[in-house]
């Protein structure tokens, strides 16, 4: 277990302009119309935080989790605490934070690909992403980018379509293994682009990235910020990216449904709470969210890992995960997908 503590100093200079941002979360939380909301948001958080993140250290769920972990932490008044509990595509830190007092004072900060798509892949993953969880907010979303080693003789996406139609069965993609979220875009674009590229599974994202790197495997989809560096460098060939539209970073990268209509996958990050947390303290946690998502030097730094903000409350959280949950099902049962 990693775990890293953003603290807040609770210097006298400071007591006015805490009162006043706990004020201001509880006028938001009283407006929403919540019973008993009054009483709870005027305790809460009278205790530190934890984060929990079903992931390891490093990767685009954590980095994005630290960030927020540091901004809320003054608005909240409490320290706040990630905990990084990696494990089978994420099953190991969701089944953890499910077992902590549903109070609010553990949230899960994941994935759509650990919330969303592990329940279809894995048979004893025992959470249900739509029962088990209060939505919270969904903060940001991330493009995966297919990159292909630059000695690929397909120069941009439509000459790689060409190709790989061409050649059935002669190219092969890595993944982070079996039913992670780079594995299923390369599923979708078999069956949405008429292809048949053969997957090559790895334990992660790191080691199937430097086999690509070293051309022993010559492509693999990636999130964006795990892959500008390479790609800027001129070691990965971005193709195409995974989102309905071109990233800004990369605007002369098309996206991929240029080429293959319906094509789209994007990871996104979001916060849930434990489904029997209290109603008010989940409005409490939202309301902090938006303040932080409002600071113009979040969004800078958002911009420059790649990240794109998103604004999902509760409800639209609830809609969004309602129905990837279910195009997912789809995607993992095409490709015959299984942990086992």
């Amino acid at each position: 277990m990693a775990a890293a503590c953003i603290t807040y100093s609770r210097k006298k200079g400071n007591d006015v302009y805490l009162k006043s941002l706990k004020k201001g979360a509880l006028a938001l939380c009283i407006a929403f119309g919540l019973p008993g909301a009054a009483g709870a948001a005027d305790d809460y958080p009278s205790r530190p935080l934890n984060i929990f993140v079903p992931t390891a250290p490093g990767g685009t769920v954590d980095i994005v989790a630290r960030i927020m972990a540091e901004k809320l932490a003054p608005v909240l008044g409490q320290p706040v605490v990630v905990v990084n509990k990696p494990g089978a595509g994420g099953v190991v830190g969701t089944q953890a934070f499910l077992r902590e007092p549903a109070d609010g004072y553990t949230v899960l900060f994941t994935a759509n690909s650990n919330q969303l798509i592990v329940p279809w892949v894995y048979p004893d993953a025992k959470f249900d992403p739509i029962a088990d969880f209060a939505p919270i907010a969904a903060v940001g979303q991330v493009p995966n980018v297919l990159c292909v080693n630059p000695s690929f003789p397909a120069r941009d996406l439509q000459e790689f379509m060409a190709l790989a139609k061409a050649n059935p069965d002669q190219y092969e993609y890595a993944s982070a293994g079996a039913g992670t979220l780079n594995h299923l875009l390369g599923e979708m674009l078999n069956e949405r682009g008429g292809l048949r590229l053969r997957h090559i599974p790895y334990r992660g994202v790191a080691p199937a990235m430097s086999d690509v790197l070293g051309n022993q495997v010559p492509m693999l989809f990636a999130s964006l910020p795990s892959a500008l560096e390479s790609i800027k460098a001129g070691k990965l060939r971005a193709l195409g990216v995974s989102s309905e539209a071109r990233s800004p970073l990369l605007p002369d990268v098309p996206a991929i449904n240029e080429a293959v209509p319906g094509f789209s996958g994007d990871l996104w990050v979001a916060f849930y709470a434990a489904r029997q947390a209290p109603p008010a303290t989940v409005e409490a946690l939202h309301a902090a969210i938006r303040q932080v998502m409002a600071d113009p030097a979040l969004r800078q730094k958002f911009d420059q890992l790649g990240v794109a903000m998103m604004s999902d409350g509760p409800a639209e959280l609830a809609r969004r995960q309602q129905a990837e949950f279910q195009q997912w099902k789809q995607v993992v049962q095409a490709a015959g997908a299984t942990s086992d």
